[in-house]
């Protein structure tokens, strides 16, 4: 006679699959020992929806987190974060910008693996996503000037490397997958209200139009998904990292007064919302650990009301900390201009930035005048999305 059971069934490592729920009640510990039982609830009643699914399959796995482009900007600050927080990680990485430095003092850590290659190379992706349970896209190419240079590089890894690794997930047991978008599909705005995730999305760029098209295929295939996906639509970041860029606004100002640098600024009542690249981190981790319910099939907003600022704004907290010589134009090649609403994620995940651009400011000055980042005198567009490997460009 058929049993009505519904637990899991018995597994051949019993010790093993012990140590997985081990470690994942230790992970969830982690926010009991920061006050907030809320949130160790929610994240323990994930850890356990997902473990109950994959007794279901076989084998328990622990949470092992395959970052692709985890050698960028953001990438190479994430992947440090999750090791903290005791998440196994993964990089796939094909060092677009000759970037490996980022990472290279990570190899030898625990918990830290690496996979070589290009996220539309089938054989890659089956190495990268085996054992893994859980994936974040941050690779492409990234920023509206390296779109323009590259546009059919662009449209191929930002459009069908993203859907190649989407369509490789299915039927691995991936618990969650996120993937980091851009405000910048807001575009220009008429409006003075702050964009809402609902607002009309209107890209300006071959990097926005890639990131539009992908959040629709993602949204499209949602349901029938075996895992569950999560849109992040990130604000201009800014911050220090192991992969340094001085090519985004706020890291780009600052450093150039700080080395005394004359500097032009268009547009400058134009309006950008602004992240910090440890904040990033959060936003990702903090949908890792939500209750799925809550993320989904969907979008967010990543940043702060508080770091909805204007170029001018932006020099003036630059100058409350050092003199400049700055040069106001208007009719910039840039048009964009949008103030963002992060309210959905303030309530539904209860996500707060804890950096700001103001205090940011300061510390930048403080490392250029220390001496860090001699790099830019000796590598020209050693600090940014300038140009890719030409082996990469070619491919």
């Amino acid at each position: 006679m058929a049993s009505n059971d519904s637990r899991p069934p018995v597994s051949a490592n019993p010790l093993a699959d012990e140590a997985v729920y081990r470690a994942a009640l230790s992970a969830c510990a982690n926010w009991l020992k920061a006050g907030d039982a809320a949130r160790a609830v929610e994240a323990l009643q994930d850890t356990m929806s997902r473990l109950e699914r994959e007794a279901q399959r076989g084998p328990l796995r622990a949470r092992q987190v395959l970052v692709v482009g985890g050698a960028g900007y953001v990438g190479a600050v994430m992947v440090r974060e999750l090791l903290k927080q005791g998440y196994g990680v993964r990089v796939l990485d094909n060092f677009l910008y000759a970037n490996s430095l980022s990472v290279e003092g990570l190899f030898d850590e625990p918990g830290f693996s690496f996979v070589f290659g290009d996220m539309r190379d089938q054989a890659v992706l089956d190495r990268a996503l085996d054992g893994v349970t859980d994936v974040v896209l941050l690779a492409s190419l990234v920023g509206d000037p390296i779109s323009k240079k590259y546009p059919e590089l662009t449209r191929s890894v930002n459009g069908g490397g993203s859907e190649a690794l989407f369509e490789a997930m299915k039927g691995r047991g991936i618990h969650k997958f996120v993937f980091t978008s851009t405000c910048s599909n807001y575009g220009m705005r008429t409006s003075d209200d702050p964009a809402t995730e609902e607002a009309e999305l209107k890209p300006l760029s071959i990097y926005a139009e890639t990131k539009v098209a992908f959040e629709k295929y993602i949204l499209t295939h949602a349901d029938k998904a075996d895992f569950i996906p999560t849109i992040l639509r990130i604000s201009t970041a800014f911050g220090l990292s192991p992969r340094m860029r001085f090519d985004l606004t706020v890291n780009e100002f600052t450093a150039a007064l700080a080395r005394g640098e004359a500097l032009d600024v268009y547009d400058k009542d134009t309006w950008r919302p602004y992240c910090h690249v440890r904040d990033i981190a959060g936003a990702v981790i903090r949908v890792l650990e939500a209750d799925e319910t809550k993320v989904r099939g969907e979008v967010f907003n990543v940043g702060s009301d508080e770091n909805n600022y204007t170029k001018a704004m932006i020099i003036e907290e630059i100058l409350k900390h050092i003199d400049g010589k700055v040069n106001f134009v208007e009719h910039g090649s840039d048009p964009r201009n949008y103030r963002v609403s992060f309210r959905k994620i303030r309530e539904v995940l209860d996500f707060v930035p804890q950096h700001s651009v103001a205090g940011f400011v300061p510390e930048l000055i403080g490392a250029v005048h220390a001496g860090f980042y001699q790099r830019q005198n000796a590598i020209q567009g050693y600090y940014g999305n300038y140009e890719v490997r030409p082996e990469v460009a070619a491919a």
